[in-house]
């Protein structure tokens, strides 16, 4: 998942693709992320299309002057008590083959290991470094260079893992000017600090198992903080968001869930259908070997609800150079911020580059898709490159991934190119997909079982696009951003454990800077045990359906998603929905979907399988036009009166003191008699949108007309009832009746405006 994981050819074949079907401590507000994204300044980051900018070239650093920026430069790592892999030096793992110098994906993780458990500490601890300085220009770069043995994390493994801190320098004043440190994956921007203060050692806060690289910057040196706040300074200075009023600038970049208070599970790697600590070739990796059971779920599909248990992060080993000229407080800071302190090896990359490939076959991991959309959507990565032949190890300003940071470094040094499709006014030149992944549960508003509401997640989620091999996690508690998409059309999939997916296709436009998935930015996913799936075809009706949509009476428009023929998406068995089907001729049709409404029988049950195919909610011949709105309002209007006739019945049965709205009771008048009243207006409704639909269906215009209208005046009615009926009715029933009533009216006017009966 990492940026430095490029893929390999595997040395021993690959392994068969699979692909089955306590809130955040950071809060960052969904509009807050799309301001930034569409506002000018906004980031840009590796892998956005084009060519790459013209810089200047560059050549080797005196070999003194990069010895002595290495030794002062060499970053302090802090890493999660949990982790299995730390620095160490391939070349003990590198073999012959074929003529070439490789190290094996087997022969390092398991030689790792073995070294590991005989001298019960990590073996090797080395750093590589790489410098380079811009032509005709003060601006030199010290990289830093990480190699470890594996990587595993949740939407994808691959053997051999190489992670870069790059540290900008300006030669005449010896001060460092930006520092660089690779995140996730290609679309996601790296974790950058602009003007770090040159007296402090930089820290690196490697993620758990994968080794991603979040800086640490503030006066805590193992704890990460995205925005500045209690006198701390922000650990990153990417491109902020500071064009939405009220709200708090958040950079964009990766981060690290764990330390920002959101659960990141993990899962087992498999390699050919079986656990990779059970391969015959690997006798020195058992389960313990992978990073640790508390924080591994054997399946992201297999928990019924996200876990909420996974520990946090907490700081276990700190690595550091142990020869650094000015040590400062660095030494003292690491020794009480850690459990242990190594002193790693500083060794020149040089002296790796007669190692042609780092090898291994490729590794399974799972991305639930549902199964009605079973689209090919990835591959898997499978090993990491080589980085001396990379185009950043002769180039680093190639991965400076935030457009301020390019353009300031553009204005300070000749050497780097002020591109507009890299730097400050990046934002005309993105492609980036972007979405906040929330929580769908059951709102206090509406009736129970038949009404949503969405909330933060606590749970990071990945998404993957089809035209993209890596999954993209999420960050600061479910922010997607994926940038350099293609123009054109593509499937957009969120993951999560312990959640259905959500699968929808969404359209790039090359005039377009940010593209938004989901409705309005926003995709709620349904934890398992609470997910109905809703599915419809095409392929025995009358209609080329080309987008669908499904609106919660309480929550809204939750999905919206263009569509070849067929669709599925989950909904939570506790709301209440219109589905919404438009054709190739934009007309639109609509069905009622209330999984869990009174009488549902087995379609409200939970802790179905959301996968189960004859549990799942079917429009089997979905059409559009008239008849089709109009049913519609016949059906919510009496699935309503159903439930105000339960809820009078239960009141004129009651105790005399108002029943369930607290009115007088029996048949007394007052507020019992205006929801008696309300309950004969909706079934003035019903009947009026039944003879509607029956028009249509017999192809009478002019009749469809007049009982539209008439349906319009029985809902003016219902509306009047409603407002004299509330002290009757339970307040959840009393707002689910307006929401409905809101919903009928938009039918009733799409079926008049209608080019179909």
């Amino acid at each position: 998942m990492d940026r430095d994981a490029d893929a390999g050819d595997g040395a021993r074949g690959s392994g068969p693709d699979e692909a089955p079907g306590g809130a955040p401590a950071s809060r960052v507000d969904r509009r807050t992320v799309l301001g930034a994204l569409a506002g000018a300044g906004s980031a840009a980051v590796a892998g956005c299309s084009g060519p790459e900018p013209d810089d200047a070239s560059t050549t080797d650093l005196d070999a003194d002057r990069l010895d002595e920026l290495a030794a002062r430069f060499a970053p302090t790592l802090y890493f999660d008590s949990a982790e299995p892999w730390y620095p160490t030096d391939p070349r003990p793992y590198a073999s012959e083959a074929d003529g070439e110098t490789v190290v094996d994906g087997f022969a390092a993780f398991d030689g790792y290991h073995e070294r590991y458990d005989e001298a019960g500490e990590p073996p090797n601890p080395t750093v590589f470094y790489n410098g380079m300085r811009y032509e005709d220009s003060p601006l030199a770069v010290v990289q830093f260079w990480l190699y470890s043995a594996f990587d595993q994390f949740t939407a994808n493994f691959h053997w051999h893992d190489w992670e870069v801190l790059h540290v900008f320098v300006d030669l005449d004043s010896g001060d460092p000017q930006l520092y660089v440190a690779s995140s996730h994956s290609r679309s996601v921007p790296n974790n950058e600090f602009l003007d770090p203060d040159p007296e402090v050692v930089p820290r690196i806060l490697p993620e758990l198992g994968s080794h991603s690289s979040t800086l640490s910057i503030n006066e805590i040196p193992d704890g990460f903080r995205r925005v500045g706040e209690e006198g701390l300074l922000a650990d990153i200075t990417n491109t902020t968001i500071d064009t939405v009023e009220d709200l708090l600038g958040i950079p964009i970049a990766y981060g690290l869930p764990r330390d920002e208070g959101a659960r990141l599970p993990f899962v087992v790697p498999e390699y050919e259908g079986e656990p990779i600590y059970d391969h015959p070739d690997l006798p020195s990796v058992s389960e313990s070997s992978l990073v640790d059971g508390a924080l591994t779920v054997r399946s992201l599909d297999a928990l019924r609800s996200p876990p909420t248990d996974l520990p946090l992060r907490e700081t276990g080993i700190a690595f550091r150079h142990g020869e650094r000229p000015d040590d400062g407080d660095d030494a003292a800071l690491a020794a009480e911020a850690a459990e242990s302190v190594v002193e790693y090896e500083l060794v020149e990359s040089v002296e790796l580059e007669d190692i042609d490939a780092f090898t291994g076959p490729q590794l399974s991991f799972e991305f639930a898709v549902p199964e009605a959309v079973e689209d090919a959507v990835a591959s898997h990565i499978t090993t990491t490159g080589v980085p001396w032949e990379q185009p950043r190890y002769e180039n680093p300003a190639l991965d400076v991934t935030a457009g301020n940071h390019r353009s300031e470094m553009a204005d300070r040094y000749d050497a780097i190119a002020d591109d507009p499709s890299f730097g400050d006014e990046a934002a005309g030149g993105l492609d980036a997909v972007v979405a906040r992944v929330t929580r769908a549960t059951e709102s206090d508003e509406a009736p129970d079982g038949e009404g949503l509401t969405t909330t933060e997640s606590s749970v990071e989620s990945f998404v993957l696009i089809e035209s993209d091999p890596e999954a993209v996690p999420t960050f600061a508690g479910g922010v997607a951003v994926a940038n350099g998409v293609p123009e054109g059309d593509h499937r957009f999939t969120v993951n999560g454990a312990g959640r259905a997916p959500h699968s929808e296709r969404l359209t790039v436009a090359a005039d377009e800077a940010v593209t938004t998935a989901g409705v309005d930015g926003e995709i709620p996913l349904v934890a398992r045990e609470n997910a109905r799936k809703v599915e419809l075809s095409d392929a025995e009706s009358e209609v080329d359906l080309t987008r669908t949509a499904i609106e919660d009476d309480f929550a809204g428009r939750i999905y919206d998603s263009a569509i070849e023929g067929s669709d599925a998406a989950y909904v939570h068995a506790g709301g209440a929905y219109t589905t919404e089907v438009r054709d190739a001729d934009d007309e639109v049709g609509a069905y009622r979907v209330n999984p869990d409404r009174p009488g549902a029988g087995d379609d409200g049950d939970e802790g179905d399988d959301p996968d189960a195919g004859d549990d799942a909610i079917r429009i089997e011949r979905p059409e559009t036009g008239a008849a089709p709105l109009a049913g519609y309002v016949a059906d919510v209007a009496e699935e309503t009166r159903a439930a105000v006739a339960a809820a009078a019945a239960e009141s004129d049965g009651g105790d005399g003191d108002g029943g369930a709205g607290g009115g007088s009771g029996g048949g007394s008048g007052g507020p019992s008699n205006a929801v008696n009243g309300l309950e004969r207006a909706l079934a003035a409704a019903v009947d009026a949108a039944e003879r509607a639909e029956e028009r249509a269906r017999e192809g009478d215009a002019e009749g469809t007309e007049r009982q539209l209208a008439n349906v319009l005046d029985r809902i003016a009615r219902i509306e009047e009832r409603l407002a004299a009926a509330r002290e009757g009715l339970p307040p959840g029933l009393a707002n689910a009746t307006g929401k409905r009533v809101e919903q009928a009216t938009k039918r009733v006017e799409q079926a008049r405006n209608a080019e179909k009966l």
